[in-house]
C-alpha cells in the first residue's frame, strides 16, 4: 500500500512538473510571436531608427543595412581590434541566441550594454562538447567539424552548419575574446578554451588557450546538479535515464519536433540536433520508430547536454579541462534558499520563479539513493541543499570536482581589485537561475548591477598587456 502511495505520489509530480515546464515553454514562445507581431505593426522610420545599436553590437554582419553607424563600425574593425575585444554570451541548456525565437533576448537585453558583444546559437540540447565545436566556427569561420573520431563514436554527420563568414574571424592570441557564459554555458566555454590549447581545430595549428582573455560565470554548472537526478538521471551513473521521468517526456518531444521537420517552426526554435539526421526526410518512418524506442540518435548514445551536467558527468568533463595562468576567471553563483533551524528551505515564495519553486524546495532536501555508489569520496548531501532551482550552489562556485582550482572568494568586486590571472573569484548572489536571463523586470536593479560589473570589469580591469617595441606595427 505505501509503495502504491509513493507511486501516485511520483506520478503526480511528474504531471505537475510535465505541465508547468509545457506552460513556460508556451509563455516564451506566445512573448516571443507577440513581439515579433509588435515589430511588424511599427512603421518602417521606426524600424530603421532601431536598428543601428543592433547592428553595431554584431561585428560582422551579413545584413544589407546602409545604415551610416553599421558602416563606421565595419570600417573601424581593425582600428579597434586590439583596443576593444568583444564580448560572447554564450546560453544555457534550452537557450537560444541572437535571431531565435524572433526579437526575444536570452540575456534579457543585456548585449545592448557594450557596443561590441556577439551572442551566439548554439545548441539547447546538444553535448557540450559539441556546443564548443559549434561556437569555434561561429566565430572563426567555416564549417562546424565535429571531428571524425567523436562523430562515429556518437553516430551523428561530421559536418554540420556551414558558417560563411565568422562573426569575428581575426580572432587569435593578438585578439582574444572575453566570454560571458550561463548556466551550462559557461561549461562550454571553458570546454572550448581546452580545444584551443590542445590544438583540437583541424587546419588551425596555431590556437592556444590564450585566445580566451576572460571567462565570466553566471551560473556555471562547473560540477553538475542534483537536478538531473530528480529530473530522471540514474544517480548510479549518470548516464542513462529512468523508464518514467521528466526527461523521458522532454526526449519523446524532442525527437518528434526534429523528425517532423517544420521548416518554420524550426528556424524560429533548434533543439540543435541537425547533425544526427533525425528529420523524416533521412530517416522515414522506421528512424522514427528507432529514434523512440531508443536505438539511435543523441539521447541514445548519450551525446547531449543533460549526461554531462550530472555529477559523474561534470567530473568526466572536468577531469581534463585547465585553468589557465594567462586567463581571468569570475564567477557568480545564485543561491535561493536558506537555512532555518537546521533545515535548508526556500528563502522565498514571490522571489522564486513559479516553475522553479517546488526545484528548489526539491533540490533542498535532496538525499543520495543509499542503494547508489556515491559520485565522489568524502559526499555529502548538506554540502548540495543549497541552490537556484536548477543548480546546486556549490558547483556554481568554481571548479572543484574532481580536483580544486585554484579560487579566492569575494564579497564585493572592489576587493579583488587588480585580479589575478588564473584564479577563480567566485562570489554568492541572491536569486533563482533565471533570475537574470529572459526578464530583465524580474531582477530589477540586481540586473544592472551584475551586467554592468561584468562588462567593466572586461573593459577596464581584464587587460593582457605585452611589451610593445618602438614604432612595431600591430596587425
Amino acid at each position: 500500500m505505501i509503495r502504491i502511495g509513493i507511486a501516485v505520489l511520483q506520478l503526480s509530480e511528474l504531471f505537475v512538473s510535465s505541465i508547468v515546464h509545457l506552460l513556460y515553454g508556451f509563455y516564451i514562445f506566445s512573448t516571443a510571436v507577440a513581439s515579433d507581431l509588435s515589430q511588424a505593426l511599427i512603421n518602417k522610420p521606426n524600424l530603421i531608427e532601431i536598428q543601428p545599436k543592433t547592428h553595431s553590437v554584431n561585428i560582422t554582419t551579413s545584413d544589407d543595412d546602409d545604415d551610416d553607424n553599421g558602416v563606421v563600425v565595419a570600417a573601424d574593425d581593425d582600428k579597434n581590434n586590439g583596443l576593444l575585444p568583444p564580448i560572447v554570451l554564450v546560453h544555457g541548456i534550452f537557450g537560444f541566441g541572437k535571431g531565435r525565437l524572433g526579437g526575444l533576448s536570452y540575456f534579457a537585453g543585456a548585449e545592448k550594454k557594450d557596443e561590441r558583444v556577439l551572442v551566439p546559437d548554439l545548441g539547447s540540447l546538444t553535448s557540450i562538447y559539441d556546443r564548443a565545436r559549434e561556437l569555434f566556427y561561429y566565430l572563426k569561420g567555416g564549417q562546424v567539424d565535429y571531428g571524425e573520431e567523436h562523430s562515429k563514436t556518437y553516430g551523428h554527420s561530421q559536418f554540420g552548419r556551414d558558417y560563411e563568414q565568422g562573426n569575428y574571424p581575426e580572432w587569435d592570441e593578438d585578439h582574444p575574446i572575453h566570454f560571458v557564459g550561463h548556466s551550462a554555458g559557461a561549461q562550454v566555454v571553458r570546454a572550448l578554451q581546452q580545444m584551443l590549447a590542445d590544438k583540437a581545430f583541424k587546419g588551425y595549428e596555431d590556437t592556444s588557450e590564450n585566445w580566451v582573455l576572460s571567462i565570466s560565470s553566471l551560473s556555471g554548472a562547473f560540477n553538475g546538479t542534483t537536478r538531473t537526478y530528480l529530473d530522471g538521471m540514474q544517480p548510479d551513473d549518470g548516464r542513462s535515464m529512468k523508464p518514467i521521468c521528466l526527461l523521458q517526456l522532454c526526449r519523446l518531444g524532442v525527437i518528434i519536433y526534429d523528425w517532423l521537420d517544420i521548416p518554420w517552426l524550426k528556424a524560429y526554435y533548434n533543439f540543435g540536433f541537425d547533425h544526427f539526421n533525425m528529420s523524416w526526410k533521412k530517416s522515414g518512418l522506421t528512424g522514427l520508430v528507432d529514434l523512440l524506442l531508443g536505438n539511435t540518435g543523441p539521447f541514445a548514445t548519450g551525446d547531449w547536454i543533460l549526461p554531462d551536467l550530472t555529477i559523474q558527468g561534470s567530473m568526466r568533463l572536468n577531469s581534463h579541462l585547465h585553468t589557465f595562468p594567462n586567463t581571468y576567471y569570475f564567477s557568480y553563483a545564485t543561491k535561493k534558499t536558506t537555512n532555518l533551524m537546521g533545515i535548508t528551505l526556500p528563502s522565498s515564495i514571490l522571489g522564486i520563479h513559479p516553475m522553479l519553486f517546488i526545484r528548489v524546495l526539491q533540490m533542498s532536501q535532496w538525499t543520495h539513493p543509499p542503494d547508489a555508489p556515491l559520485p565522489y569520496k568524502g559526499y555529502r548531501d548538506e554540502d548540495w541543499q543549497d541552490n537556484d532551482g536548477a543548480l546546486n550552489t556549490i558547483s556554481m562556485t568554481y571548479p572543484r570536482l574532481p580536483t580544486e582550482h585554484p579560487n579566492k572568494f569575494v564579497e564585493n568586486d572592489s576587493d579583488c581589485q587588480p585580479l589575478q590571472p588564473g584564479i577563480w573569484y567566485h562570489k554568492i548572489v541572491e536569486g533563482d537561475h533565471i533570475l537574470f536571463i529572459v526578464n530583465r523586470e524580474r531582477a530589477g536593479v540586481q540586473f544592472d548591477l551584475i551586467y554592468d560589473s561584468i562588462f567593466e570589469r572586461c573593459r577596464k580591469h581584464v587587460l593582457r598587456t605585452r611589451p610593445t617595441l618602438p614604432n612595431q606595427i600591430q596587425h
